[in-house]
């Protein structure tokens, strides 16, 4: 949404978004800290999943992935900052409007969506189970040809 209306995908071309838009600042407070593994929301499941699935692997390689999750939640906690908080600092971010109804609709459709998937995924895992295990079995099997 706002690269539709700045047209820029730059960290810098933004700055102060929270003055002009805080319903849409709020959902991507929301979003940022789901992505950032925020209880309840889907993305902790999707961590919490991937740290128990390397631990159960190798303790080291469990370390290492709980390292880089922790790495990509302070660039979006870093980046939410940058974008959205201090000054205006951009004449095209002075001239933005906040959500419109259709906008914060789907807005809250996903962040309804999000938070479903974090309180209950069994519907979500029992759907990629079937694939998942098909997806081991192949990775499993050797590749080369006995001669």
């Amino acid at each position: 949404m706002l690269y539709d209306r700045v047209h820029s995908r730059e960290i810098a071309s933004y700055g102060g978004v929270v003055n002009t838009m805080p319903k849409f600042a709020a959902f991507a407070l929301f979003f940022a800290m789901a992505n950032c593994g925020l209880p309840a929301t889907a993305g902790f499941v999707g961590e919490w999943m991937v740290i128990l699935g390397a631990v159960q692997y190798s303790f080291w390689i469990g370390a290492i992935a709980a390292t880089a999750l922790i790495f990509g939640a302070a660039y979006s906690l870093w980046m939410y900052k940058r974008v959205y908080f201090g000054p205006v600092t951009n004449e095209h971010v002075k001239d933005l409007q906040d959500l419109n109804a259709r906008e914060f609709l789907m807005m809250a459709v996903l962040a309804i969506a999000v938070l479903w998937m974090g309180l209950y995924p069994k519907p979500f895992t029992d759907v990629m189970q079937v694939s998942v295990t098909e997806l081991l079995k192949h990775v499993a099997t050797s590749k080369l040809i006995p001669g």
